[in-house]
């Protein structure tokens, strides 16, 4: 199976003498693990500008931690509705190149300036995503996609399987009201595309021009396949994304990210082991009893970092066993109303601080894609209503995306 950045190396796509804008992370290799930047400089491109996405070039920075740019910007024209950010300079680690970031301290850095691309032939997006609308990189990709259209730069979006596969959908899309930088579109939660995939369906169910989009497939991939089986080495392209397990559980276990629960930053399997101070994890594991696809671990942790840092929390390690079977959202979602059930109303398990530059609306409804869920488990209901309506709303989804769909 041969990645979008592959088929750059087997030399597929001519970049010979072209001026070239790279969005990249970590985990733009290629099968030999050889970093973009080397791989479409061998293939001719005269590279002139880097753009990092969240976690930054080098996905050394933590969640929602500003990350500077290695040039200082200039400041924002009037007429570009996008805004501007001055970044501090910073040492470029790429060869010397400048390397602009697409996630600082505002919401308007999260998309580039039409100046930024001034002078490039063509914008080439290599991301790893993860299967998971939360997961901010294709975000990223849509915001450079929209102004590069604008601007007259053509972007070629070298594309990469969907580490969960392309055949389960879960999910609906997000309620009107509630697209935000973890979900700029309304999609499913696993959405079962790929990042090539959804940047043609913004491409043209926001009417872009035809021709600003080029997405150089991938040869071998199926909807059936998932990252195992590619044959492709895995690279965490981002800090608590380590392992391929980590991801299959991401689109339920980022859920907790919306609460004062621990989803496992600041341990070694982040997103798989979840709790808090006071829980029991064996009163969880016999509350979910049996899981499809995965077993429940009782387990005690201490955070390093972030929530609960230096605190030991009682929880739970969600094993995956069977990953045809396994639920990531119906699994989390049983859990979190679990470890809320008997709580001191007083004792409001919501986050409230500012979430991806967003301070009008709670991180969970912007996760969750509308206040159903947290208005749920705010009053101890039950969640299997709110779980057919999302089993309904994927449904539709997985129609819809239908006619943007590449791969069999």
């Amino acid at each position: 199976m041969l990645s979008g950045l592959d088929r750059v190396a087997r030399g597929d796509v001519d970049l010979r003498g072209r001026r070239v804008g790279l969005l990249m992370h970590p985990a733009s290799v290629d099968r030999r693990l050889r970093r973009a930047d080397r791989v479409l400089k061998e293939a001719g491109a005269t590279l002139a500008v880097l753009f990092g996405p969240e976690h930054g070039l080098d996905a050394a920075a933590q969640d929602l931690e500003p990350v500077p740019s290695s040039v200082r910007e200039r400041d924002a024209r009037d007429s570009d509705p996008v805004g501007a950010t001055a970044a501090a300079p910073r040492t470029s680690s790429l060869d010397g190149l400048p390397v602009i970031s697409l996630y600082g301290d505002s919401a308007s850095s999260l998309a580039p300036r039409a100046d930024m691309l001034e002078g490039l032939d063509v914008l080439v997006v290599d991301l790893q995503d993860v299967g998971s609308r939360y997961y901010t990189y294709v975000w990223t990709a849509t915001f450079a996609l929209r102004v590069a259209a604008r601007a007259g730069v053509p972007v070629i979006a070298l594309d990469r399987p969907n580490p969960l596969g392309g055949a389960i959908v879960e999910g609906r899309p997000q309620r009107a009201g509630y697209l935000s930088f973890v979900g700029l579109r309304p999609v499913a939660v696993r959405h079962g595309m790929t990042l090539g995939e959804l940047l043609l369906m913004a491409q043209r169910e926001e009417g872009l021009e035809a021709d600003c989009l080029e997405v150089v497939r991938m040869e071998g991939w199926e909807r059936r396949m998932d990252f195992a089986a590619t044959g492709l080495p895995w690279v965490l392209p981002s800090p608590n994304m380590p392992t391929l397990d980590t991801a299959f559980v991401y689109p339920g276990a980022c859920l907790l990210e919306g609460t004062t629960l621990s989803e496992g930053r600041g341990t070694t399997r982040p997103f798989e082991i979840v709790g808090a101070p006071g829980q029991d994890g064996k009163a969880l594991v016999a509350a979910l009893g049996t899981v499809p696809g995965a077993t429940l671990r009782p387990l005690t942790f201490v955070p390093t970092f972030q929530k609960h840092a230096g605190v030991a929390c009682g929880g739970v390690q969600v094993h995956v066993r069977d990953r045809e079977r396994f639920r990531p959202t119906e699994t989390y979602v049983r859990l979190l109303a679990a470890m809320l059930r008997g709580r001191d109303p007083a004792d409001n398990p919501w986050r409230q601080e500012p979430y991806e530059h967003e301070v009008e609306r709670p991180a969970i409804d912007l996760l969750s894609g509308g206040p159903e869920l947290r208005q749920q488990l705010s009053f101890g209901r039950e969640v299997d209503d709110w779980l057919g309506a999302e089993e309904k709303g994927a449904a539709a989804f997985r129609a819809a995306r239908e006619p943007f769909l590449l791969y069999e």
